[in-house]
């Protein structure tokens, strides 16, 4: 699927948010700068977040528990470790949604029955979205 320009990202973002259940994961990869960030924002939106949304790059974990389901922003750039994690108290998130952005730093077998979605740099300032679907997404996983 191409991603043509923000509001692409953020159609994306608002179908995404109306098919999330608690106990959710996304994992969410790509390069940086690519919108994995954007497309975050577009779902807490989407949900009723009002306000800013800021990258958890430094924070690691940011919770925005007051919405319905309740949503942890985690981005894992900065743990060099998959060992790491148990620090950070994931677990609080069993009840509402997990975003994860570079989830590939917790290891490949972290999170298996995530939605995984790759977003790579196209042309003209596009993006190129590919999903790995799991069995409990099957039914909710509508992009188009």
């Amino acid at each position: 699927m191409i991603l043509e320009d923000e509001q692409a990202t953020a159609a994306l973002g608002a179908k995404i948010a109306a098919a999330l259940q608690p106990g959710d994961v996304i994992k969410l990869s790509g390069p940086l700068g690519v919108g994995k960030t954007a497309l975050v924002r577009a779902v807490l939106e989407r949900l009723g977040h009002e306000g800013e949304v800021p990258s958890p790059s430094f924070a690691i974990v940011q919770p925005y528990e007051d919405l319905n389901p309740p949503v942890w922003h985690v981005d894992l750039f900065r743990i060099e470790d998959s060992s790491e994690l148990a620090e950070l108290g994931l677990e609080a998130a069993d009840e509402g949604v997990l975003m994860v952005e570079w989830p590939e730093r917790a290891g490949a077998s972290a999170w298996p029955q995530a939605l995984e979605l790759t977003l790579e740099f196209a042309e003209d300032g596009a993006r190129r979205l590919t999903a790995a679907v799991p069995a409990s997404w099957q039914s909710r996983w509508s992009p188009a």
